[in-house]
């Protein structure tokens, strides 16, 4: 114990001497930021400088003093520096500094958010707690359940930060629900029609293919993972054929507070020369099947629109909210749409209140609910979305604070020093 307090010291001791005696490279200044949670933000670190990620630090200047800020690069085919915008109590300026640390730290601090994988399974911990589960091995549904409904590359569980878990898969009313998952139900390919979404009609079904990457670190933890959408008996009977290719990037940012943030990013293109047309349905898209802890009687809906269970299917939003009492407590999601994405504000599936009798909690943000999707082939579509996991209750307004700080981030001033 003496030598890990030590260790922490000894970090904390270079930290200030490197914030005290850096030489600076930019500083990035927002205006106004009016922010109740956490906020990631980003900047391009290859307009600002060529310097290795390894000599650089980033401290945030509060008046005459400068605290140390975690970031974390996100290197593609530009680096994108990226920090986390701690929550202030009201709208105010808030300036940063980056700059090029003197010696390099020898011993570095934990890294808070990490992965593991174990038999198919790859969990993101945030400080060792369980966050959320991407299921890339194919998973049987229970006994007695025709194997049809097998499935990889679906989220469950989702826990909250009390440790409440948030999904359900395999229900008994629909074997097919695999806790957030994105598939399409009415898909229109080489002239015929398949379903993804309902797969006991075994018309088709989504597989994992492979992993593109896998990140730790400070400011956030995730996957990127190809998904093939793979048709049965087309064009001939007994074939199958890989309609879309999908990648998801789903990532869990360092927040402070009882809260997770999850961004989820799909991207879809056609496999083949063959276009494909995401026909009209009320399902389809972004689902998510709650916990079978909660029923009409324990838990609500609220969107954007003020829209409840009564009347929130069918309607758009840009944000829908759903929360209820727990074995743990009260916990809850905020599910965000994002300004680009097909169709927005999208239409939504939410059960009514008597669904199954007792309530069960189904959602979905489904963009083809109203109207066709066309997919062409050599084009990229992308949905994005994030997810504010919680415990006890959050606001109306601290909602549409959280949307509009994801849907339109705060602008950042950048100047190189």
């Amino acid at each position: 114990m003496r030598i890990r307090l030590l260790t922490i010291a000894l970090h904390l001791f270079f930290c200030c001497f490197h914030i005290a005696r850096g030489q600076a490279i930019a500083r990035f200044t927002i205006k106004t930021v009016d922010n109740n949670i956490s906020i990631p933000v980003s900047v391009c670190l290859d307009d600002i400088t060529k310097l290795p990620d390894s000599v650089l630090a980033l401290r945030e200047i509060k008046g005459k003093a400068f605290l140390p800020v975690n970031f974390q690069v996100e290197n593609g085919d530009r680096r994108l520096f990226w920090w986390i915008i701690s929550p202030g109590s009201k709208a105010v300026k808030r300036e940063y500094e980056l700059y090029k640390i003197d010696t390099q730290v020898s011993e570095q601090a934990p890294t808070p958010l990490g992965l593991t994988d174990n038999n198919g399974e790859l969990t993101i911990t945030d400080k060792g707690k369980q966050v959320i589960r991407y299921n890339y091995s194919i998973h049987y549904p229970p006994a007695g359940v025709d194997s049809i409904f097998r499935r990889s590359g679906f989220l469950h569980p989702l826990w909250s930060p009390s440790g409440n878990i948030l999904t359900r898969i395999n229900p008994p009313d629909h074997h097919h629900h695999m806790g957030i998952w994105n598939p399409w139900t009415h898909v229109r390919f080489m002239g015929k029609q398949v379903d993804f979404w309902n797969i006991g009609d075994k018309k088709g079904t989504v597989r994992f293919s492979n992993f593109i990457s896998r990140t730790e670190g400070s400011v956030f933890a995730g996957f990127k993972a190809l998904q093939q959408h793979v048709a049965f008996n087309i064009p001939t009977e007994g074939k199958e054929t890989v309609a879309m290719d999908e990648t998801w990037n789903v990532r869990v940012y360092n927040t402070t507070g009882n809260i997770w943030l999850i961004d989820f990013i799909s991207s879809l293109n056609c496999a083949t020369d063959s276009g494909v047309v995401l026909e009209e349905y009320r399902y389809g898209g972004f689902g998510f099947r709650a916990s079978e802890e909660w029923n009409n009687q324990n838990s609500t809906v609220l969107t954007s629109e003020g829209k409840t269970r009564k009347d929130a299917d069918a309607s758009t939003a840009r944000w829908c909210m759903i929360d209820g009492d727990m074995q743990k407590g009260h916990s809850g999601i905020l599910f965000m749409d994002y300004p680009t994405n097909y169709n927005f504000p999208e239409p939504m599936r939410v059960w009514p209140v008597d669904a199954n009798k007792r309530g069960d909690v189904f959602f979905s943000f489904s963009p083809t609910r109203n109207k066709d999707w066309p997919l062409l082939p050599g084009k990229n579509y992308v949905l994005k979305y994030r997810m504010l996991v919680y415990d006890r209750t959050i606001t109306k307004d601290e909602a549409e604070k959280a949307w509009r700080n994801f849907a339109h981030p705060p602008k950042i001033i950048v100047t190189v020093l």
